[in-house]
């Protein structure tokens, strides 16, 4: 009987399609599970990322089937994005064509490796009628006030010809194509993600133990609440008639007001209103005023290296002291973080240090380490014993926090307020292939949203796409259309949104059965039922982007009435990168694997044996050609020696008490690999541990004879094994079986009862020979053993004292 995957897998992924075998029920009574890994975007080919992590949810699909569960597990695509407009202006294709060839392609890869989707739900985000309820939700999200536009300084990306969300910002450039981004002023719609801000740190506290400990920390960290002081400097008299008494003063924020008696200087933002209205009234010199706009045109990654700045020539009075302090603008400061202005204390700010250095600035430390002292040279960021802080002095760091922010407010010089690293969400793109945002601008009544009976707002087919602005905003009819207030000429918004809303809520729409496929996005009951999802798969990439966004969009649309979920991904897997040769896989390195010639040479159940046995799915995989090879051969081998078992519709019933001791030996060790089974898919997720008792468990009936124990073992193994290689099981299973062991196995626990225990005989404390003997033997006879195999040492002696450690060794004392 020869082992032939093509054969095999075919015939049975053409079965399963046949037979609709991995479609849920829509009996909501049930039992459910909810398996997602992240939908992909179609690119046009699938890499071993994609194998890894749909091999990984497709294990979990697969058992909890097994075990009598109601399984949703779905895929779609990703599938709107800039990608289909770089093709389309590289190749000349238009986008839509691009997208949906890819997706045609890609899914004929997924089915091959035997992936057990629910193809009944499957969708992409580009379809109309996904656009059609997304762009309802967008108005709701409007007409509450979550969704506003307001003109800004924005990430721009010179390559895509885009702006970027603050998370799509990757150490200064773009998350997509590496390219450093500038700052750009215009106009941008925003969703009021910040008034989430605390419900989306608060909330982590029910992920913890269920999402990785990592991401966690990195989605407190990007929300960054932090407690301090806001308080006004204010302008001395000279600067106010210089500012023609337009501007009192700034606000400024800190977490450290223990500093405040070093500030020696204040910074503000290039981009900061004070700065642009000196620019506008030619209040500084041309030099001067051409520097800070060549800091604002700095991607940001740049304004974070070198410092650098622009004396103003004003000044602010410090709150407590009174003394005069230079403004400055600074690289540095950033608008997007509390007021744009920050009071720099250089003696305990590293970042302020460098730049006080640079610019040969005062540098007053007010803080001293209670042990070391005063700091040289460099700058003590530590909390420490303050000192030349008035009344404050001798205080420690975190008493004066308190003590300061609470003589602020009682002298009505600023208050304490909580901030966040967190902004709103800017969802605006300037690109073609996106979901079109459903606002219309009329001249009589304002940005107003568009009808919903109206919906969906589609795409114009006939666009000409060559990289440069928008293709909306020159369509010549497109845009143009009526306001749905008063009737009025009115023009649509050519801005399209940020990818991921799509991927903000796609794992809700597959809740929604066929019955209500077209009616609504989803059901409420339905919704109650599948959500929330019960595993999560995807890369560690998404912690902060998507994975933060999705816990918004739920959020957002749990107080709009549609969902009860406060939270909607209950355990979150990070499967680790696949490399080659030390590095992650790509084209530009020559070191990538072809999924679909990894599939043609050895089969889709070698590549997911692989993918699952040579390292936990969290932990980066190194691709391993002869592993490979040898993950084909022990597939082979358990497909031939099936052989050894015989036909039958029951588990065989054995009398373990008269077996051999072979032959007992390998019964233990395929109950032991079930055992690994029920760990594995219940907490750990070490698929590899659950493989490797899979072979050890081969490798011990090859050294018995018995049909019946062969038997049993594939009865086991072919159900244990079907998650991972689902097609050489259910083809085993089929012609040994008629399938009616795939289903929940249970362990024998008289298989792991010990038949002998072996302890060691040691005489005055030294190892001298050891004993097998019955577990249930008493002290005394376990004694009179030990003495029979050691008569050389007991010879002449007397036995003064006999220990039994149990379970472990016999003692003797002697003189």
């Amino acid at each position: 009987m020869q082992y032939n995957p093509s054969e095999i897998e075919k015939k049975w992924q053409a079965f399963w399609e046949a037979e609709r075998s991995f479609e849920p029920s829509t009996d909501l009574s049930l039992p459910k599970k909810y398996v997602l890994s992240m939908f992909p975007y179609p690119s046009g080919r699938i890499h071993m990322g994609h194998v890894r992590n749909y091999t990984i949810g497709d294990a979990f699909a697969r058992f909890y089937r097994q075990q009598g569960m109601n399984v949703l597990h779905p895929i779609g695509w990703d599938s709107f994005g800039m990608p289909a407009e770089n093709a389309a202006i590289k190749h000349g294709v238009h986008p839509k064509k691009w997208t949906y060839e890819n997706i045609d392609y890609m899914r004929k890869e997924l089915a091959s490796l035997g992936l057990s989707f629910s193809k009944e739900r499957e969708f992409a985000t580009s379809d109309p009628l996904y656009t059609k309820f997304e762009q309802g939700f967008i108005i709701d999200l409007f007409e509450k006030g979550l969704l506003y536009r307001k003109k800004a300084y924005l990430n721009w990306c010179p390559h895509d010809l885009t702006v970027l969300a603050n998370e799509q910002v990757v150490d200064g450039c773009c998350w997509r194509c590496d390219t450093p981004i500038v700052k750009k002023e215009m106009n941008q719609y925003y969703l009021r993600i910040t008034d989430y801000a605390d419900e989306l740190i608060d909330d982590l506290k029910q992920l913890e133990r269920k999402w990785p400990n990592q991401v966690l920390a990195m989605q407190e960290n990007w929300i960054g609440r932090s407690h301090g002081l806001e308080f006004t400097l204010a302008f001395d008299e000279h600067t106010k008639q210089l500012l023609r008494g337009e501007y009192e003063g700034f606000e400024v924020y800190t977490t450290r007001p223990d500093t405040i008696y070093g500030v020696s200087y204040t910074a503000l933002a290039p981009e900061h209103p004070l700065v642009s209205y000196m620019i506008e009234n030619r209040m500084l010199p041309q030099a001067a005023a051409s520097e800070i706009e060549a800091m604002k045109n700095s991607s940001a990654i740049d304004r974070q290296k070198e410092k650098h700045g622009v004396a103003l020539g004003i000044d602010v009075v410090h709150p407590l002291t009174g003394k005069k302090i230079p403004v400055w603008v600074a690289n540095f400061v950033l608008m997007d973080y509390g007021s744009g202005a920050v009071m720099a204390v250089p003696a305990h700010d590293e970042r302020d240090f460098d730049f006080a250095t640079k610019y040969d600035l005062p540098i007053t430390p007010v803080i001293a380490h209670p042990e070391e002292g005063i700091a040289e040279g460099r700058a003590m960021t530590e909390p420490g014993i303050l000192f030349n802080s008035g009344a404050f002095s001798e205080l420690m760091s975190d008493e004066a926090k308190s003590a300061i922010i609470e003589y602020f407010d009682k002298e009505g010089l600023g208050k304490k307020v909580t901030n966040y690293r967190l902004k709103d969400w800017g969802i605006s793109r300037q690109r073609y292939w996106g979901a079109p945002i459903p606002l219309i601008h009329c001249p009589k009544c304002g940005i107003v949203a568009e009808k919903k009976e109206n919906l969906p707002v589609t795409l114009p087919d006939d666009v000409e796409i060559t990289g440069e602005g928008n293709p909306l905003e020159h369509h010549p009819t497109w845009k143009q259309c009526s306001c749905p207030q008063c009737g009025g000429e009115a023009e649509r918004e050519t801005d399209t949104m940020d990818t991921f809303v799509q991927s903000s809520w796609y794992f809700l729409r597959y809740t929604a059965s066929a019955k209500l496929w077209e009616e609504k996005a989803f059901d409420k009951d339905e919704l109650a039922y599948w959500m929330n999802v019960d595993h999560y798969i995807g890369g560690i990439e998404h912690a902060i982007l998507h994975l933060l966004y999705s816990r918004f969009f739920t959020k957002a649309l749990r107080d709009l009435g549609y969902v009860d979920a406060d939270e909607p991904f209950e355990r979150l897997l990070t499967q680790g990168m696949v490399l080659k040769d030390g590095a992650k896989m790509s084209k530009s390195k020559g070191n990538t694997v072809d999924p679909d010639a990894l599939i043609e040479k050895y089969g889709a159940d070698t590549a997911r044996l692989f993918i699952l046995f040579a390292a936990p799915p969290t932990q980066e995989l190194e691709w391993n050609d002869s592993a490979v090879e040898g993950a084909f051969r022990f597939l082979r081998r358990f497909y031939e020696r099936s052989e050894n078992a015989y036909a039958t519709d029951v588990i065989p019933a054995i009398d373990h008490s008269a077996l051999s001791k072979p032959e007992k030996a390998a019964r233990k060790k395929v109950y032991e690999a079930l055992s690994r089974a029920n760990d594995v898919f219940g907490e750990r997720y070490t698929f590899n541990t659950m493989i490797a008792g899979v072979m050890e468990a081969m490798n011990a009936l090859a050294e018995q004879k018995n049909a019946d124990v062969w038997t049993e073992a594939y009865w086991v193994l072919s159900s244990l094994m079907e998650p991972i290689v689902p097609h050489v099981c259910w083809e085993i299973s089929d012609r040994l079986f008629g399938g009616k062991n795939l289903a929940s196995q249970q362990l024998k626990e008289e298989v792991f009862a010990l038949e002998s225990i072996t302890l060691g005989v040691s005489v005055n404390g030294k190892n001298r020979g050891q004993i097998e003997v019955a577990p249930e033997a008493s002290k005394a006879e376990m004694i009179e053993a030990a003495k029979a195999v050691v008569p050389n040492w007991l010879e002449g002696k007397t036995i003064v004292k006999e220990i039994v450690v149990p379970n472990k060794l016999v003692n003797l004392v002697v003189k």
